[in-house]
């Protein structure tokens, strides 16, 4: 009762058991630490597992894909006038709205200096095919005359190591130095086009996700953090930050691939025109007189740009803005170069708070 009393007295209140707050052992603490610990030693033996296939890979794809490029630049560079400016004016006319970045990306190279990135591509491909060329040959050397490949008995870090050594040794530093300043160079001017010509659409894209991260922030992360463990629960905020401007990108690109692919439908529509016109007065091809000399003595031409540009146009807009198999397959460096662009041109840019 005395106790009671001077509880009383002294208005001192205990405090629910509810809202004291939980003590958490240092034998918990040591166990999510192992825990974690385990898991990341689990995941760098699965990447260091893929390095030899990665690798091989890697061997075998690059010389193929720089030999059927240059060839490729080879038969194009053989076309007639007509056919190359048909060729380009089909590719903007059908394909203008799915990759419009990458295509005002070539535009602005051509004025900022193309040839320059030619050149530094050209130079990164021989080295590229040396150093290739110098691994087949480490891959074939048997230094122990055990009758076994060096490489094959190399455990994977061993054998990650000796190949970037090899790469340091057979590789030309200035002539890559030189080509990487040269492609820098030339970004920056492009960066710069871009960043005016799609300002809209980069504005809308980060305001999207500033507008989503917000709410993200304070009702997803919270609980994201609880089921993560805390040594990699600081990647939460900024994963999602990525995913918030993942999605506010598709959403504004889209907007503006819809404007450039009826804006390239009609460029590209009106090249093929012309150069289907020029074909026919090379040909002495009049079609009773409908093919003038001159172009601009007759609407032919423009009649035939404006059924072209609705054909690419309806095309884009039926697949919408995404190649259909097997398309997206032969094409994927178009798809990669062209989210690539948007990415560094949107996060380049930052939103006024």
């Amino acid at each position: 009762h005395t106790l009671h009393t001077a509880h009383v007295t002294t208005g001192i209140k205990r405090k629910p058991r509810s809202q004291y707050p939980k003590m958490t052992t240092e034998t918990d603490e040591k166990k999510k630490a192992d825990d974690a610990s385990k898991k990341a030693a689990e995941l760098a033996a699965k990447l260091q597992g893929l390095a030899k296939p990665l690798l091989d890979a890697i061997v075998f794809a690059i010389p193929l894909m720089i030999k059927y490029g240059r060839l490729l630049r080879a038969n194009i560079e053989k076309l007639p006038a007509n056919a190359f400016n048909f060729l380009v004016g089909f590719i903007f006319c059908f394909f203008g709205g799915l990759y419009p970045v990458l295509f005002a990306a070539i535009q602005a190279a051509e004025y900022g200096g193309r040839k320059a990135v030619m050149d530094a591509v050209h130079d990164i491909s021989d080295e590229a095919l040396k150093i290739i060329d110098e691994s087949k040959k480490d891959d074939k050397v048997d230094d122990d005359g055990d009758g076994k490949a060096d490489v094959d008995q190399l455990a994977t870090k061993e054998f990650v190591q000796r190949k970037f050594l090899l790469v340091l040794k057979k590789m030309d530093p200035h002539k890559i130095d030189n080509a990487i300043n040269s492609v820098y160079r030339v970004w920056l001017a492009v960066a710069a086009v871009l960043t005016i010509e799609f300002a809209r659409a980069i504005s809308l894209a980060l305001a999207i996700s500033d507008f989503m991260k917000q709410p993200i922030d304070r009702y997803v992360a919270p609980t994201i953090k609880k089921v993560v463990p805390d040594d990699y629960d600081k990647w939460v905020p900024v994963i999602l930050g990525w995913i918030c401007k993942s999605i506010g990108m598709s959403i504004a690109w889209y907007i503006q691939s819809v404007r450039s692919a009826f804006a390239s439908a009609l460029i590209g529509g009106l090249m093929m025109a012309r150069a289907a016109y020029a074909a026919l007065v090379e040909r002495n091809i009049n079609l009773g007189g409908l093919i003038k000399d001159n172009h601009e003595d007759t609407m032919v031409d423009e009649m035939l740009s404006y059924v072209f540009a609705a054909m690419g146009f309806i095309f884009q807009l039926g697949i919408g803005f995404k190649l259909p198999f097997p398309l997206n397959l032969a094409l994927w460096p178009f798809e990669l170069g062209e989210w690539s662009v948007r990415w560094l041109v949107t996060s380049s840019a930052t939103i006024p708070k």
